[in-house]
């Protein structure tokens, strides 16, 4: 068994009122105990503040709670955008974020760094300090409402591990941890092998820093992760199995992280196909290893 909650996430774009609930009591009736407070909901509970209370409602209901959540995310809300005519609006944004997800009972949130190839007049270490300035005003509102924010591993150049490293070096609180992503690190281990795969398009000229430790160099400060398998080459968030994600390597190293709060399944069932059972089912074996 995993030595934390594991939280499942669904993709709720594609519901309404009715199918939430029924995917709710779907994933209740196979073992869940947690869902993830997407990026989906977040955002709509912005619209519609309501919603909060009725989605705590309906996941009582069923006897799940929210484990861990992902904030909103796009070029405009970032912690890299460099537009300083949006830059406000970006951080208020995400702490309003910070807020719904704390009042929601979640302790830990991700939220993305962004990537380099949507500002291509920025260099990275503009892009770097641009983040820097982000988390300097996101920190102090986590650190009140007791959430950790999670940057995580991605597969451009401004989310390396060692450029994770030398951002949490700069902010040595326990408000800011790691999201430790599987899929995403196995696009820079074995994505080496494809010259179509997401990290030779996205490096373009410079040569993709290919990783084979990225969990063992963030592992001290992983403090959720987003697990998930692909075949190395597009970033396909299918069950656990269905990739070339070493599982039997992740999960034992994931077990021993210090830090470590919950387990993500970021598996998308709807766009995958794959089924709310084989993925409950999936997790629970992932546990044994």
């Amino acid at each position: 068994m995993f030595p934390v909650p594991v939280s499942f996430l669904f993709d709720y774009g594609v519901t309404d009122k009715e199918f939430r609930s029924f995917i709710m009591h779907e994933f209740a009736a196979n073992g869940a105990k947690h869902l993830v407070l997407s990026n989906t909901l977040i955002s709509e509970v912005m619209k519609e503040l309501p919603l909060q209370k009725t989605l705590l409602k309906e996941m009582e209901a069923e006897g799940l709670s929210f484990a861990d959540a992902h904030a909103p995310f796009g070029p405009l809300r970032d912690l890299v955008c460099p537009l300083e005519e949006v830059r406000p609006q970006m951080i208020l944004l995400q702490k309003l974020s910070l807020r719904i997800a704390a009042d929601m009972g979640v302790k830990t949130i991700t939220i993305h760094i962004g990537n380099e190839t949507h500002y291509p007049g920025c260099t990275v270490e503009q892009l770097m300090d641009c983040m820097k300035r982000s988390l300097e005003e996101l920190l102090p509102d986590a650190e009140k409402l007791g959430i950790t924010i999670c940057i995580e591993n991605i597969w451009h150049q401004v989310d390396t591990p060692e450029r994770l490293l030398e951002v949490k070096e700069a902010f040595p609180t326990d408000a800011l941890g790691f999201c430790y992503d599987a899929g995403h690190a196995n696009l820079m281990d074995k994505g080496r092998n494809f010259p179509d795969s997401n990290p030779y398009k996205i490096w373009k000229d410079v040569p993709p820093k290919f990783d084979d430790r990225i969990l063992e160099k963030m592992l001290p400060h992983v403090v959720n992760c987003h697990l998930h398998d692909n075949n190395g080459i597009t970033d396909q968030h299918f069950n656990p199995g269905r990739g070339t994600v070493d599982w039997k390597h992740i999960v034992p190293l994931l077990k021993q992280a210090p830090r470590l709060q919950v387990i993500q399944s970021e598996v998308i069932p709807v766009r995958v196909h794959d089924s709310v059972r084989d993925i409950c089912a999936k997790f629970r074996e992932l546990g044994e290893l």
